[in-house]
């Protein structure tokens, strides 16, 4: 049976850490743990996600929450409450239900101070990995007979009605994740017509019935990557140091790859591929004429014209002298250069990369460079912190939400305001985060490795992974102020001022001209850079931009930090404040929404920017954001009391409700707590009493609240579950509100 290890570095000699492995979470498989009955257990959650499938399309992620309730032995000894149709909420029955919630996610602690939890959903995210592995002959070592078994039941489980895969676990079919999902199938041992309920074939002519695949096995028919890019100089617009992040590190092991004109072992399976994929021979493609090519369905961001007269300058003109002496001397050192930045990308994070993509794509590269390496021995080490395992099988996470996700839930717990009853499980997750902080800058020059400093912040997963993010830093920096306020033989010794200065110091750099916070390193290249995006599923990939959630929270910290800090760079705090309202109220629409960037989406925006604005000292009196963002959650408040939008409000950038107007619980804790910043219970209490009734009446049996649909988004069009929101977000909300609302 499958368990999860907290902490654990291992006996592998080609790893290492900063913080003694805090926060790393990785999946055993033990042929001896747990009971029949715990067995039957799992298999019954399996079959049950199965059955259910087309409903709810994301995991409750129960498997390690079996495992920790079974480990803790714990039993909810609260009585479940209800507020039948015509009565009024209580405090006594709002508390109830709070503290039900709290007891039982306390019991969800990981013994080092985290909660664990899926950040996964897209569905190009595994298949890399399952590639990766395969070309190096690593599959078998790294992903041995059971985890075999996990992947194609993920797949299965994720496989649409129509025998296609989206780009995420709740999107319509894809070419991209059909063809990378039918291609993993086969290499983890299906046959072309084999899979559960015929997986292959249903793929396989769902692919047909589109025109077949175009352009995956052969670098003609790829637009050019060269290399020579980073030897681009920094007065150009067009430079590394510009890109956003997350789009520079794809691009360098891609470059790389590109550059070497690297191709895998031709198996025979490759073989088998090739004749089950292509609608024609191979050897008959005009590789030169499909590289514009994309299926409709996954055409989202179309190529701009600049784009296309630019990949074919390159393909026509610049690729043949690179390739051919003396140039070729150049791409040589060129291929030198991007494998320095590889390496020491890899070092920095050891070996974790910013994410699961770049990860694949590392690794790779460091096999091409040198098979019997060790820099490719320390990747194939650090591959376990990305696998999880739910009752829908094995998939990869983006590179884990345990620093998040702990800042948010410590939040939540604290508002419950019962420390003298979770008291351990507020100690534990105090000493998370501040074992979680990055105490240092990238090694080196970093600047001239085009990475911005780090000292200060904290991750989205771990401190190894050691790159910061602004929202994160914000809210490990909220959490560190409450709890400093708090009894330190309770809640343990408040973290040094000195770190609460250098996190202070993280978001001040972070923000831009216009008052926004970027996320990851500073914004500021020209918009139209955007015109070049290389992907046709997303938007904004290109450059780092501003993000209403990511300001919010900023200000929220910041003015928490000046209470304690009154002197500390005073007149930079109040600017950036001042310019960070602005911002928000700015980019506000004109019914009074804000997109959210982060979260789906105009719910998760009014959440951050209400309550960012009302920590800056703004009221609905005073402020006409606020008037007309509260304006907005009203009138689409349901009739059962809840708030539900669709994920497609991302892609479309407009409000959408979901189908058949139902609530979703996650983003109905968001509106009610946004309208508690606005002082909506001073106003008139009505619509936050009805919010919280849907709150109380859906909580289950145990303290926890069902899972639904996926509420996390990042770039616009894809969605990443955050599984750990379902129960932080209901209870967060309940909290506030018997602290906020007079009860009877």
């Amino acid at each position: 049976m499958w368990r999860l290890k907290i902490a654990d570095g291992g006996n592998d000699p080609y790893i290492f850490s900063t913080n003694n492995f805090v926060g790393r979470q990785i999946w055993e498989f033990d042929p001896d743990y747990g009971t029949p009955e715990e067995r039957d257990e799992v298999e019954a959650a399996r079959e049950n996600f199965l059955k259910n499938r087309y409903q709810v399309q994301a995991s409750s992620d129960l498997i390690w929450r079996m495992q920790f309730l079974r480990e803790k032995n714990f039993k909810q000894t609260i009585a479940q409450v209800k507020v039948e149709d015509g009565k009024e909420i209580t405090k006594a029955n709002a508390t109830t239900a709070m503290k039900r919630g709290a007891h039982f996610f306390s019991a969800l602690q990981a013994s080092d101070g985290h909660w664990p939890a899926e950040n996964a959903g897209p569905l190009f995210f595994l298949p890399p990995l399952v590639f990766c592995l395969y070309i190096t002959g690593h599959l078998d070592t790294v992903l041995p007979v059971e985890y075999r078994k996990e992947i194609p039941r993920y797949l299965y489980c994720h496989q649409n009605e129509d025998g296609g895969w989206g780009l995420h676990v709740e999107g319509h079919s894809t070419m991209f994740c059909t063809t990378f999902s039918y291609i993993c199938m086969r290499i983890l041992g299906e046959g072309p017509d084999g899979g559960r309920d015929n997986a292959c074939a249903r793929g396989r002519k769902w692919i047909h019935d589109r025109g077949g695949i175009l352009g995956l096995f052969d670098w003609s028919g790829c637009n050019p990557m060269p290399p020579e890019f980073w030897f681009f100089p920094s007065f150009l617009p067009i430079h590394p140091g510009r890109m956003f992040c997350h789009c520079r590190m794809v691009y360098m092991p891609m470059s790389y790859l590109y550059g070497r004109r690297f191709i895998g072992p031709i198996t025979p399976l490759i073989l088998e591929l090739r004749q089950e994929l292509f609608l024609q021979p191979l050897n008959e493609i005009n590789w030169k004429k499909v590289r514009h090519l994309c299926a409709k369905e996954d055409l989202y961001y179309p190529h701009s014209l600049i784009q296309d007269l630019m990949w074919d300058s390159l393909y026509i003109c610049t690729e043949p002298l690179l390739t051919r002496w003396p140039f070729n001397k150049l791409r040589q050192k060129a291929l030198e250069v991007t494998m320095k930045h590889i390496h020491y990308e890899d070092e920095n994070t050891r070996y974790i990369t910013i994410g699961c993509i770049e990860k694949s794509l590392c690794m790779l590269a460091c096999w091409v460079e040198n098979p019997n390496g060790d820099y490719f021995k320390k990747h194939l080490a650090r591959t376990p912190d990305y696998i999880w395992i739910a009752e829908d099988g094995m998939k990869m996470q983006s590179f884990g939400s345990q620093a998040w996700d702990t800042s948010l839930a410590l939040q939540a717990l604290i508002a419950c305001n019962i420390t003298n009853e979770i008291g351990s499980t507020l100690k534990k997750g105090h000493e998370f985060i501040k074992e979680s902080q990055v105490k240092e800058n990238p090694s080196g020059d970093f600047k001239s490795m085009f990475r911005h400093i780090s000292k200060g912040s904290w991750t989205f997963s771990d401190q190894d992974h050691s790159w910061q993010i602004s929202d994160g830093t914000a809210e490990g920096l909220k959490c560190c102020l409450l709890l400093s306020t708090m009894p330190p033989e309770i809640v343990g010794i408040k973290m040094e001022s000195e770190q609460l200065f250098d996190a202070v110091n993280i978001l001040l750099s972070l923000q831009c001209k216009n008052g926004g916070l970027a996320v990851w390193e500073p914004a500021g290249a020209p918009k139209w850079l955007e015109l070049l995006n290389p992907t046709e599923f997303f938007a904004d990939v290109v450059l780092e931009h501003e993000y209403v959630e990511c300001t919010a929270s900023a200000i929220q910290a910041l003015v928490m930090f000046k209470k304690s800090y009154p002197g500390h760079r005073k007149n930079e705090i109040n600017n950036f404040i001042t310019n960070a309202v602005r911002f928000i109220e700015d980019v506000q629409t004109p019914d009074g929404s804000w997109y959210g960037n982060w979260g789906s989406c105009f719910t998760y925006g009014a959440w951050f920017s209400l309550g960012g604005l009302a920590t800056a000292g703004k009221t609905y009196n005073s402020c006409l954001a606020i008037r007309k963002g509260v304006e907005f959650l009203l009138k689409l408040q349901g009739d059962d009391g809840g708030w539900g939008e669709s994920w497609l409000s991302c892609p479309k950038e407009k409000y959408i409700p979901l189908e058949g107007n139902r609530s979703n619980l996650v983003q109905t804790a968001w509106a009610l707590m946004g309208l508690l910043h606005s002082g909506q219970a001073e106003r008139d209490p009505t619509p936050l009493h009805r919010a919280a009734k849907l709150l109380i009446n859906s909580q289950m049996e145990d303290g926890d609240f069902p899972q639904q649909e996926v509420t996390g988004v990042f770039k616009k069009n894809c969605m990443l579950h955050y599984a750990e929101y379902r129960s932080i977000f209901p209870l967060w909300a309940l909290a506030e509100y018997v602290r906020c609302v007079t009860l009877p």
